[in-house]
């Protein structure tokens, strides 16, 4: 039976997505259906995303790895809960991370989407975007929220085949829920710019599958060669032609890189 077939015995097995900054749970409408086939979407919002909870004491990765933790918890039960395989993309690949470090007998496989253990380059780590750009983000960010998402929005297509139908679908994914808390996109942001999880990798249990896309502008592919080393144990894939949203704009090679993944692993 083909992996991408999704003919696969019930019940399905859940996903936990978690998006990336500024978005909010409804960017997985676009999800492919050979997914929503196998597995059960358990879409979060991030800390003051999409309209949860936001606290100010929420200060660090931590305590968003276990916000999303918890709020996985409310939605499945503790045995679908044992069995989840956990998609994060980008800031969202980050707390998946740290949920797996925090909590990994909870997880039963992680996917890194267009995500990267350290977003900003460092004399050793040239794979990822200028501090600037992210500093330029935080600046427009304290004038003006709403332009500056748009901004950001705009980054993450650059790069794609479609750069208006993929801008288009991921603003009509996002709009029907309410706007983010500008505090917490200011804490979202400290995370792309400061945290760094290239050490912890090797130790992280759940197996991994990571995938970049070759057009990305945010998540340079260039950085799938550098997390082999890091965390040789995970599968790591780029998916040729994809900016930085590949679920929307390459849903076929998406779902085939996912399934044939959980496949080789027995889930």
């Amino acid at each position: 039976m083909s992996s991408a077939s999704g003919q696969h015995k019930s019940p399905r097995r859940p996903l936990v997505l978690v998006h990336g900054w500024g978005m909010n749970a409804g960017v997985w409408a676009g999800l492919p259906a050979a997914l929503t086939e196998r597995f059960e979407p358990v879409a979060l919002d991030l800390p003051g995303h999409g309209g949860a909870a936001f606290s100010l004491e929420q200060w660090s990765l931590d305590h968003w790895a276990q916000a999303c933790l918890e709020q996985a918890a409310e939605r499945l039960s503790a045995q679908d809960g044992a069995r989840a395989v956990w998609l994060g993309w980008s800031l969202g690949g980050l707390i998946a991370l740290q949920a797996a470090r925090l909590a990994p007998a909870r997880i039963a496989a992680l996917v890194l989407m267009t995500a990267t253990p350290r977003f900003v380059r460092a004399v050793d780590w040239q794979v990822a975007v200028p501090e600037g750009t992210l500093g330029q983000f935080h600046a427009g960010l304290l004038a003006d929220p709403a332009r500056t998402l748009e901004r950001f929005l705009a980054l993450q297509v650059r790069g794609s085949e479609d750069t208006r139908g993929l801008l288009r679908r991921l603003r009509a994914g996002i709009a029907e829920r309410p706007a983010p808390d500008p505090a917490a996109l200011e804490q979202g942001l400290m995370f792309l710019r400061e945290e760094d999880l290239r050490g912890p990798l090797p130790d992280i249990r759940p197996p991994a599958l990571w995938l970049f896309g070759a057009r990305d502008t945010l998540v340079p592919a260039a950085a799938a060669e550098r997390v082999a080393l890091l965390m040789p144990q995970a599968r790591v894939q780029v998916v040729p032609g994809a900016a930085h949203a590949p679920w929307l704009s390459h849903g076929q090679a998406t779902a085939t890189a996912v399934l044939e993944f959980t496949d080789a692993i027995g889930l």
